[in-house]
């Protein structure tokens, strides 16, 4: 059994604020994603120019503050949305939804992509391989706040949270999604982007190697206990949210080798 690492989830504390490291986790993959953003707009076959990479960034970010706050309210605590519907703007009180955040982007870009006439789906081509150090960066933040943890194992690298209640040795399900979602995703999507693509390609991998990667990951996460599982007894939110994204990534990228040239 792994130890856990005493570390304090609050990073900085002047007086009552408090800086945790879930948030700055968040300046950290959007300060990462601007500098990445910047570089892959120098590239000759690339939509976006460098001049429109901070207003990109901008609307990203909106995107994804306001969209996995709506995320994690709808899809996950309808309920409570429906007899405090104000509880879905006090974000201070914690919260977040990936596939809420990634529904929000989208939005975001589409906005953004008809401010600058450019195509929706080529803005999201390039902004794709930049999220997966926001979404790895994220995960170790849950990882510091010991939250969304695995499930109880017996192997050898499972550990104890001290805020776990019942002190189980659970699966630090955390460190496998920054692994997955945000090492293994941004070695493939930098790879894959890093020469012209027909247009829905990058997209579609994006999908499908996230889809696939949260839906393994979910196996050993523990699910929210006031949802638990959703069907046939073992699927998960997760589970349940991630099936759209694998068929809406192997449709993109079926419509992507049809087209067959580079956008």
């Amino acid at each position: 059994m792994l130890s856990y690492p005493a570390i304090d989830p609050v990073a900085v504390s002047l007086g009552p604020l408090e800086i945790h490291w879930y948030g700055l986790m968040y300046l950290f993959g959007l300060a990462g994603g601007w500098w990445l953003a910047l570089r892959r707009a120098r590239q000759p076959y690339t939509c976006v120019k460098p001049a429109q990479v901070e207003d990109l960034v901008f609307f990203a970010a909106c995107g994804i503050v306001l969209g996995g706050r709506a995320g994690y309210v709808l899809f996950y605590n309808f309920d409570r949305f429906l007899d405090d519907p104000l509880w879905l703007l006090r974000v201070w009180e914690g919260g977040m939804s990936f596939h809420g955040g990634l529904l929000g982007v989208i939005l975001a870009i589409v906005l953004f992509a008809r401010k600058y006439s450019l195509h929706p789906i080529d803005v999201l081509d390039f902004i794709a391989p930049l999220f997966p150090l926001g979404l790895g960066l994220g995960r170790l933040g849950n990882f510091i706040g010991q939250e969304l943890w695995g499930r109880e194992t017996s192997s050898a690298w499972g550990m104890v949270f001290p805020a776990d209640p019942l002190q189980l040795v659970r699966h630090p399900s955390q460190l496998y999604q920054a692994a997955l979602e945000g090492v293994l995703l941004f070695v493939i999507l930098y790879y894959v982007s890093s020469k012209p693509r027909p247009r829905y390609f990058v997209s579609g991998m994006f999908l499908l190697c996230y889809g696939v990667f949260r839906f393994a990951v979910e196996f050993v996460r523990e699910p929210d206990g006031h949802i638990g599982f959703d069907a046939f007894g073992w699927m998960t939110r997760g589970q349940f949210l991630s099936v759209p994204m694998l068929a809406l990534g192997i449709i993109l990228l079926v419509v992507a080798s049809r087209r067959g040239q580079v956008k």
